[in-house]
């Protein structure tokens, strides 16, 4: 494995201010911060880290796009429908884009991936922050990264076990991700886990950390909307051909946050822009609701006349003849 403080060609060597006169990198650790992960993790952050970084990012973002958004295709063609994609198509492709989405199941984000490559033309580059539980504490996270997410499940936040330092790395590279490079597009569940509650629409209280990134970064903001998938991979791939639910993924207009750039940083400030982020996140979810609800509608009015035209045409003898339990009423 190659040494991991190789720079994206496209990124100038940045540095951070840091406690005291220090300056650390954006896109490195400093040695105190990899000393803070085991040994398996800090294994699995050089890997991932190598792989989201130059030619290897660009080799793994082809393989995303053709090997991974087909087959996810294949798995989910017959349930699959996306609406506002237009919005994305319109914002600016030489900015990063940060899609701030729901979170209900494993695969929201795989999902938003293959739609985002099978439906857009334009280059680009994706990245998913992840908690570092699974993905970067065993070899199968590292498998499952590799082979379906093709190592973008990154940057990752490791805020358990007294690594929470390490998190000022995450947090300094995923901020200078949102803020230069064309093309890049960030997506990060604001709720911080899954919201396992069974109303789609009902979402979790969001974490200002995103407030953050967005006042440090200023980028392209775009909310998502995404239900209809499950957490069992087998049972969502059959029921692409059993019938399950429709999964619907809505992208919403790039979000203005303009006022809120000019304040000063404060836990204040990252907090309303994570109610205001929120906020527009659960007005897709409100349009997914009446969609739904006048798709429901339809098909019983539809029904409902089908019923209605069979009974008009149907003998009189048929139309009136009594049920069973009526004749031993009477």
């Amino acid at each position: 494995m190659s040494n991991v403080t190789e720079i994206e060609t496209s990124q100038a060597e940045k540095v951070a201010p840091r406690t005291g006169d220090a300056a650390v990198s954006v896109s490195d650790p400093t040695p105190d911060e990899l000393r803070m992960l085991a040994p398996m993790e800090r294994f699995a952050f050089r890997v991932s880290h190598r792989m989201n970084q130059g030619a290897a990012k660009r080799f793994w973002t082809f393989c995303q796009r053709t090997i991974g958004a087909t087959w996810i295709r294949l798995a989910t063609y017959n349930l699959m429908q996306v609406y506002g994609i237009d919005n994305l198509n319109r914002a600016s492709h030489e900015r990063p884009i940060l899609l701030v989405a729901n979170h209900r199941s494993f695969f929201d984000m795989y999902v938003v991936a293959s739609a985002l490559f099978r439906r857009t033309r334009w280059r680009k580059k994706l990245f998913f922050p992840v908690r570092s539980t699974f993905f970067y504490d065993s070899l199968l996270g590292m498998f499952v990264n590799f082979v379906m997410g093709w190592w973008s499940m990154y940057p990752p936040f490791f805020s358990h076990g007294g690594k929470r330092d390490f998190d000022d790395f995450t947090m300094r590279r995923l901020t200078d991700l949102c803020r230069t490079g064309a093309g890049n597009v960030i997506g990060f569940h604001p709720e911080g886990k899954r919201n396992l509650s069974p109303d789609p629409y009902t979402l979790l209280r969001a974490q200002p950390g995103i407030g953050k990134v967005v006042k440090d970064a200023a980028p392209q903001v775009v909310p998502v909307f995404v239900t209809g998938l499950g957490n069992n991979l087998y049972r969502q791939i059959k029921s692409n051909w059993t019938g399950g639910e429709k999964i619907r993924i809505h992208f919403g207009e790039p979000i203005d946050l303009s006022a809120y750039l000019t304040r000063r940083d404060s836990m204040r400030t990252y907090k309303e822009i994570t109610d205001f982020v929120m906020s527009k996140i659960s007005q897709l979810g409100e349009c997914d609701r009446a969609m739904q609800h006048t798709a429901v509608r339809a098909v019983t009015d539809a029904t409902e006349g089908k019923q209605t035209a069979s009974s008009a045409s149907a003998p009189p003898s048929v139309q009136h003849r009594p049920t069973a339990t009526q004749n031993e009423s009477s």
